[in-house]
């Protein structure tokens, strides 16, 4: 009819396909958004391995932590590294196998609270790359480390806990094995001097509150265990009596003065002086 109004249509809402209503509760169709998982998600940053971007890690910041520490010091102690000593307690095979995947081995003493990497060895007699280099001690280091492992020995049996020692009884020890026709007596004590240093660096000697005191770590007993100390005095002995004339060089090519104490080879100094 002209002139008349026509309301218009209301909308049809239509049902499923299939013929079921739409669940009231859920308001809309269901969204590819309810599908995601939790692996889907975005990593939070707090749990994230990642350290920066393109970080590809698998370990958190503690172990790498520890394992940059087990490849730029000869050894960590509980004592003196004990966050980065309970980190390797937790995660021993995870950081054991970083090591092996360069050819490394880990030395793990839990009893002595001291851990170091060593050179891997093949079964099959295939020569490895290293990344270590072998530090032979000199005659001054090799007759210290005598001395304090004897010490360190005798002092414990008898139920010290803390082993002590003066430098100035250190220097008189390696004195002691002067010859008498020795001259050069600044020479030497510089040598003996530099050969203490060498120890503190490595951590052997430790510092105390006394600068002339230094205490004996327990480190000592698992870089030099009783077998290779006998085998070091009985060379002494026989090699470095003071009345003896003894060429140093010679003598020292026929004796094995390398410890377990492989050390990254890098051109890294600290602060007391080049690392051996």
């Amino acid at each position: 009819m002209t002139g008349a109004r026509r309301e218009p249509a209301e909308a049809v809402i239509a049902d499923g396909d299939d013929g079921t209503d739409l669940d009231d509760d859920a308001g809309t169709a269901p969204s590819w958004l309810d599908h995601l998982t939790d692996d889907d998600a975005e990593p939070d940053d707090a749990t994230s391995l990642a350290q920066w971007e393109g970080d590809a890690g698998t370990l958190d910041p503690a172990q790498r932590r520890t394992l940059v520490m087990l490849l730029k010091n000869r050894f960590i102690t509980a004592a003196k590294e004990p966050v980065e000593w309970r980190a390797l307690l937790e995660s021993e095979p995870l950081i054991r196998s970083r090591l092996n995947d360069l050819f490394l081995d880990l030395h793990l003493d839990r009893v002595r609270g001291v851990a170091f990497k060593r050179q891997a060895v093949s079964d099959a007699g295939i020569r490895f790359p290293t990344l270590l280099h072998d530090t032979a001690w000199g005659r001054e280091e090799t007759i210290l480390m005598i001395f304090l492992r004897t010490r360190f020995r005798s002092e414990r049996a008898d139920g010290a806990d803390d082993v002590i020692v003066d430098r100035d009884e250190l220097c008189e020890r390696v004195a002691q094995f002067r010859p008498a026709h020795a001259t050069d007596v600044a020479g030497d004590t510089r040598k003996t001097d530099n050969a203490i240093d060498t120890l503190k660096r490595t951590g052997i000697l430790v510092k105390t509150s006394d600068e002339h005191r230094l205490l004996v770590s327990p480190v000592i007993e698992v870089l030099l265990p009783v077998e290779k100390l006998q085998q070091l005095l009985e060379w002494f002995v026989t090699h470095n009596d003071p009345d003896q004339d003894v060429d140093r060089d010679s003598a020292a090519d026929s004796f094995d003065l390398t410890i377990d104490t492989d050390a990254i080879d890098t051109d890294d100094t600290d602060d007391e002086g080049a690392d051996r």
